[in-house]
């Protein structure tokens, strides 16, 4: 197989290739003679069809799949040959169908010169989980689970109010005609503070108007910086009734025995399970900002860095979508994410480099231990486990997610680094 390397660029190649005819040749024909022996094809016995015809009816997609094969082959045994480290995809097309010719164009990982992690400084954040941790979220999962139950008295903290409203505005009325009706508990911030206030001591029946200043920037542009009336009529007054943490409860989530002890230790194992995640996040962060600051200057493959803005404002844009922002996602949303994409990239590029330098490899048993660790967050840990096992797809990401940890683990082990104790919620809080 000839092959030729051009530099186009700093990091960017050009890799002219073609693969053997007579190879190709070789594993269609044997390809087809597989196929022909247990094909069945109507008029003909098993194994005597015809080679026209089995070449006829099957040639072209043989050939295509055989080419395929030997393509991907040649490129990376002509990668290896050339000592070329490839950054992002290769973009591989034919100069010469008939003749097998290929050209392919692709960036390569920028030199790093001497990676010496032990320079640099790492805070490592240490956390545990606490019997005061348990107690905290097993009241989050009663308030998940509150009833209301309506009262005559005066609406108070923490009260739920069903309330009408309606506002003016140097005399427009908003809306024009009616009112708007909602619920908000008393505190909880999902409406003005000013009026979540004004609601407290109103009684079911009770009506009263308020003067509220908005600020500037508040986003009903006819109230921002002005001070308007709001009318108020609270329809009902609702307090809150916990639930008791009783064997009832506790089944309510799945213990069967309904015993505390039990209740307990599964939301202990849930907690340490968020926590790791938490910490391995902080720390990926840290040691991330760590090689960014001191690799910065290191050029980066540009249309590697172009595709990552490119899928960066794409899940921004996604997500501003499910949030219910109308629209196109624009054709230069991409380069307000380049600066982000380039550090993404560096750190990904830089853990990849270390990993092949240090001959690091992938450990089966932690892959085994996260995937158990993802299927347990699920009701049925078995199926998701089998769903990971039959998706190629998902297993690499989650292979590549564990790399990564491995090799981040690695870098904060041999650098200088402290530790930083903190609570539990201060750690789960990104």
């Amino acid at each position: 197989m000839q092959v030729s390397v051009e530099s186009l660029g700093n990091l960017e190649r050009r890799l002219t290739f073609s693969l053997p005819e007579d190879r190709v040749a070789d594993q269609v024909s044997g390809r087809l003679r597989e196929i022909a022996r247990g094909a069945k094809i109507k008029g003909f016995r098993p194994g005597k069809v015809p080679t026209r015809v089995i070449e006829q009816r099957y040639g072209q997609q043989v050939r295509a799949e055989v080419v395929d094969a030997l393509l991907r082959e040649s490129f990376s045994k002509a990668i290896r040959e050339n000592e070329l480290k490839i950054a992002g995809n290769p973009q591989i097309v034919p100069t010469d169908t008939s003749a097998l010719s290929y050209v392919a164009t692709f960036e390569v990982v920028p030199d790093f010169g001497d990676i010496d992690v032990s320079k640099l400084n790492v805070v490592r954040h240490t956390a545990e989980v606490t019997d005061a941790d348990i107690d905290t979220m097993i009241e989050n999962l009663r308030m998940q689970r509150r009833t209301w139950n309506p009262v005559e008295r005066a609406a108070q903290e923490g009260d739920a109010v069903e309330v009408e409203t309606y506002s003016q505005v140097e005399g427009e009325r908003f809306p024009a005609e009616g009112v708007e009706r909602g619920v908000t508990m008393v505190g909880s911030g999902a409406m003005f503070p000013a009026i979540e206030s004004a609601l407290i001591g109103m009684q079911t029946g009770d009506e009263k108007t308020v003067d509220v200043e908005f600020p500037a920037d508040w986003r009903v542009p006819q109230f921002a910086g002005r001070t308007v009336q709001v009318h108020l009529k609270a329809l009902k007054v609702s307090e809150s009734q916990l639930p008791e943490v009783d064997s009832s409860f506790i089944q309510s989530f799945g213990i069967k025995s309904g015993e505390l002890d039990q209740f307990r230790s599964d939301i202990r194992t849930n907690l340490e399970r968020e926590l790791k995640g938490a910490l391995m996040t902080r720390l990926r962060r840290e040691v991330g900002e760590q090689l960014i600051a001191e690799y910065a200057s290191v050029e980066m493959p540009p249309k590697l860095v172009e595709a990552e803005a490119r899928e960066m404002a794409r899940q921004a844009f996604e997500q501003a979508r499910r949030q219910g922002h109308q629209g196109d996602l624009p054709a230069d949303a991409y380069t307000g994410f380049l600066e982000a994409a380039r550090k993404r990239v560096l750190v990904g590029l830089l853990v990849g480099e270390i990993a092949r330098r240090n001959e690091l490899r992938l450990d089966p048993q932690r892959v085994n231990e996260t995937l158990r660790l993802i299927a347990s967050t699920y009701e049925e840990p078995q199926q998701v486990i089998e769903l990971y096992r039959n998706d190629a797809q998902l297993m690499s990401g989650l292979q590549s997610r564990v790399m990564e940890e491995q090799v981040i683990d690695w870098i904060a082990e041999r650098a200088q680094h402290t530790e930083q104790p903190m609570s539990f919620s201060e750690a789960i809080r990104q």
